[in-house]
């Protein structure tokens, strides 16, 4: 049995068989790719990741002291030096929501949509920031879809009933009064506390939309 997988056997098959020489030549490109990649993200990708989680702290200070002027440079720099990396995204989250606080909502909406960050509350608040921009624009149809995106990415007890509350303004708002009585109804039915700390009490709202819903 060992004989038939000599040495002397596999190069006679390779010099001989074309199908097994293809076979050989695919088996090994593919091991070489695989080798590749993993070389490039442990040596390459990951260090320069490392690096660029610091490239938005200075930016971030800037917002924090409301000198936004000076933040957004800073991070335009950061998305185009990091782009695809941990660092890079954050830096086009935080340039959206400087673009949110001087008005500019347009422009606010395409960084914010350009963000992939890996962090799970930060890809969620990306989604709905989009939807307070669109707000903003008066765009309610839009609006009113990405708030209740943002409430089923990544569901916890913060942002999923944040966003079904400003999707059910929303839809009063287009007087979609069904739609927004469902996710005021799920926030009094699974997010007890939530609907506690609001001035009014969520079957307030409840009844609010109820009636219209009944004219």
């Amino acid at each position: 049995m060992l004989d038939t997988f000599s040495l002397d056997s596999l190069k006679s098959s390779f010099k001989s068989n074309k199908k097994f020489r293809i076979a050989t030549y695919c088996i090994g490109g593919l091991f070489l790719s695989v080798l590749l990649y993993f070389s490039y993200r442990q040596f390459i990708w990951k260090p320069a990741n490392e690096k660029s989680k610091d490239c938005y702290w200075i930016s971030l200070n800037y917002m924090k002291k409301g000198e936004i002027d000076k933040a957004i440079p800073l991070l335009i720099t950061a998305v185009k030096k990091y782009d695809g990396y941990d660092g890079g995204e954050i830096a086009q989250y935080l340039l959206g929501k400087c673009y949110m606080s001087k008005g500019q909502f347009v422009k606010a909406l395409n960084s914010l949509k350009e963000a992939n960050p890996d962090d799970t509350y930060i890809s969620v608040f990306c989604i709905g920031l989009q939807g307070d921009c669109n707000v903003e624009l008066k765009k309610y149809d839009a609006a009113l879809k990405l708030y209740e995106e943002a409430s089923i990415a990544g569901e916890n007890n913060l942002t999923t009933p944040m966003y079904l509350f400003k999707a059910g303004a929303v839809a009063e708002q287009l007087k979609k009064y069904s739609v927004a009585a469902e996710h005021y109804i799920r926030i009094r039915d699974e997010f007890p506390e939530y609907a506690s700390q609001n001035i009014f009490t969520i079957d307030k709202y409840i009844a609010r939309v109820s009636s219209n819903k009944a004219k």
